[in-house]
């Protein structure tokens, strides 16, 4: 096949998908996800309902799709922030800042299209990219001297990332009140280092508060 118009195919398929992805988003949005089926998707879209199932085997199938969409866009956005962005400390402040904005003002379709993937191991490997993100930042952080010593970046990444959904659906200046109390903690001295320290021979009650 030549080479241009193998492109071109690959275009086409590119454009139905798009087309396929956004239709449904759409509808999902408007009639929430039990409420859409296949035929309707294909009628919004444009195309044959023969034509959607060669992409696509189910209404489920395409939100996966969908949602595949939204996190490489979100990953490739906290990318753009961490490579701008000088300092290991400002770094990890920058993506954890853009990284709340987005979700504070996520609202239909993605919410309602989001719905049926709020379970098993496709959220879950999501999850794991944006969590591996993420811990590596700390991880830099914590190389550079920016954190306290003895920190965890894998405990941390997962901590960040569960305080920051308080953002949902708050006012804008929620955003920064959040992400400085998230890297308060995130200062805090290890627990951990802290008993050994007490326990140290010679050390004095008084030497732990």
């Amino acid at each position: 096949m030549p080479r241009i118009w193998s492109r071109t195919i690959e275009a086409h398929r590119d454009a139905v998908r798009d087309a396929t992805i956004e239709a449904t988003a759409a509808l999902v949005a408007e009639r929430g996800p039990s409420g859409v089926t296949m035929s309707q998707i294909a009628k919004d879209t444009g195309i044959g309902r023969a034509t959607l199932y060669k992409y696509f085997p189910d209404v489920e199938s395409i939100l996966v799709a969908w949602h595949d969409r939204q996190v490489d866009a979100q990953l490739a956005e906290l990318v753009r922030v961490r490579d701008r962005t000088d300092g290991a400390r400002e770094r990890l402040d920058a993506v954890l800042t853009a990284y709340a904005r987005a979700i504070r003002t996520a609202h239909p379709p993605a919410e309602p299209a989001a719905a049926p993937l709020h379970r098993g191991a496709h959220v879950a490997a999501a999850h794991r990219r944006l969590h591996e993100f993420v811990r590596e930042l700390i991880a830099d952080a914590a190389a550079a001297g920016d954190l306290p010593g003895g920190a965890h970046p894998d405990e941390l990444a997962g901590f960040c990332l569960h305080a920051l959904e308080a953002v949902r659906g708050r006012n804008p200046a929620a955003v920064r009140r959040l992400v400085r109390a998230t890297l308060a903690g995130l200062d805090a001295p290890n627990p951990r280092g802290a008993r050994r320290q007490r326990a140290e021979p010679g050390a004095s009650v008084g030497d732990g508060r």
